[in-house]
């Protein structure tokens, strides 16, 4: 066997004896074990991600989990915790009394404080765990042995906007990432021929949600961890067919030719992660022609799947159509579906300010039948253990009327927060409003709670994911952030 002379000859006096360096190499195996160990537990900088691999290739979280997909579904507007899944029967007793010691200043309209309002919908005890139900959910109502309810969850502002950035990406103001990008960044996507973050929103002409995209970006995260928000009307994804007269091969060529143009000038800067990330998108476009058409097309599921979702009826085909997608998604490994029920304008959403029997009424029409086929649907597929479902808006709404009507206004001290599926109890209930539903009282859960437990859920330790930017290390639950670990099996 030929050796190399140079590693075994006596080594120059300036360099020691060969003892000496062999202890020199020795050393190097220590560290590679301490490497190791801490790669394990996410302290090591985050690779820089390679056209190879991609910014995009699946990874384990911190610890093992069986849920390797999310479905947000977004109840636009703030629903009222107190006419949904928190029953205050006191409000029926004190209705029409004033609420006393209340702050005029926690409702958006400081002007129009009336007195405490009963509830308009009917609540039954449900399942075997006993759950309260309102009337205005028929469907959802038969799977509350599925259901971990958290009732006591607050928020910091009483606006829409930033109420809206809280919820989704921790922070009440613009530039944040979305709890869907930080996710997509953590786990990366068992599916690389679809988006691994996908958004819908409402299709009925009734806007987006207030804040718009902001709601689902990526902030200072790479761009290829936004969220890709399908059309309300059209293609649901632009340019996603082939241009007219050109064949697969030759859009194949142009993008050889790209990436390999890139490729160089990678050569030439050193890592950069952002344009590993654009040469990841246009690969993962190329790859979305043929996946994403067959991903959308609901039309493909049997009859019976269908009318179980209500796609055949007129009030919810809409938000139908959405949440079979949803599943359809997810079943091919895309990691997080956001889903918007509801657009802008206060009465086009669960902004109930005026009549909140007939705002809730008409959005839980719109939603319940789909929800609850939803939750049926995973269930008999074997997929719910592996779907994470979460829903809620952005505040809860007062125990009190807005005067000039028969609506309430904007709660930031209460809402409720369901989950089920993927390593969550079933059947309980976490936290308490008050008599009224005015405040979480017990067991109060901040987002940043309710985002680490999510993530929890994930197999991901809140703590440990974190970006650096501005020469701090950022995450999704800043300097906060508790897990709920009540809810959890």
């Amino acid at each position: 066997m030929q050796r190399h002379s140079h590693l075994f000859a006596n080594p120059h006096p300036a360099h020691g004896a060969r003892r000496d360096f062999l202890k020199r190499a020795g050393s190097g195996c220590g560290l590679l074990a301490l490497a190791s160990l801490l790669d394990q537990q996410r302290l090591l900088a985050a690779p820089v991600a390679t056209p190879a691999a991609g910014p995009l290739a699946p990874h384990p979280g911190h610890f093992p989990s069986k849920v390797k997909s999310v479905i947000w579904l977004f109840m636009n507007g703030g629903p009222s915790q107190v006419d949904t899944w928190d029953y205050k029967p006191e409000l029926a007793k004190h209705d029409g009394q004033e609420l006393k010691d209340f702050d005029k200043d926690t409702g958006f309209f400081v002007d129009q404080v009336g007195p405490i309002m009963k509830s308009p919908f009917q609540f039954q005890r449900q399942g075997k765990s006993g759950t309260w139900v309102s009337e205005i959910f028929p469907h959802i109502g038969k799977h509350v042995d599925d259901m971990a309810f958290i009732h006591s969850c607050f928020t910091e502002t009483n606006n829409h906007s930033p109420a809206l950035f809280q919820i989704n990406t921790g922070m009440s103001r613009m530039g944040f990432p979305s709890v869907g990008s930080w996710v997509t960044y953590g786990l990366g996507t068992e599916s690389q021929n679809l988006p691994a973050f996908v958004v819908m929103y409402d299709t009925l002409g009734r806007g987006l949600p207030k804040g718009y995209a902001q709601n689902w970006g990526a902030g200072f995260l790479p761009g290829v961890y936004q969220g890709t928000a399908l059309k309300a009307q059209g293609a649901p994804i632009d340019n996603l067919l082939r241009g007219a007269g050109k064949g697969e091969a030759q859009q194949r060529a142009q993008l050889d030719l790209l990436a390999k143009l890139n490729g160089r000038r990678l050569q030439q800067t050193g890592p950069d992660a952002e344009l590993a990330a654009r040469i990841e998108s246009f690969e993962l476009a190329y790859r979305m022609q043929m996946a994403a058409p067959d991903a959308l097309d609901f039309s493909k599921e049997p009859e019976a799947i269908q009318k179980l979702y209500g796609v055949d009826d007129p009030r919810c085909t809409h938000f139908a159509k959405q949440c079979l997608m949803a599943r359809r998604m997810v079943e091919r490994g895309v990691r997080f579906v956001q889903i918007y029920s509801g657009g802008e304008e206060n009465e086009k959403s669960w902004d109930g300010h005026s009549n909140i029997a007939a705002n809730h009424r008409q959005f839980a029409g719109e939603t319940d039948m789909p929800i609850g086929a939803l939750l049926t649907d995973l269930k008999q597929r074997g997929l719910l253990d592996s779907t994470l479902l979460i829903c809620c808006g952005e505040f809860g709404r007062l125990p009190i009327v807005q005067k000039g009507g028969t609506g309430r206004d904007h709660n930031p001290h209460a809402f409720t927060t369901w989950l089920a599926g993927g390593g969550v109890k079933g059947g309980v209930h976490y936290g308490e409003t008050d008599e009224l539903g005015h405040k979480a009282a017990v067991n109060r859960v901040s987002v940043n709670d309710l985002h680490a437990t999510v993530l929890h859920l994930l197999g991901i330790d809140h703590e440990k994911l974190t970006y650096r930017f501005n020469g701090r290390n950022f995450r999704l639950t800043d300097v906060a952030g508790n897990v709920v670990k009540d809810i959890i099996r």
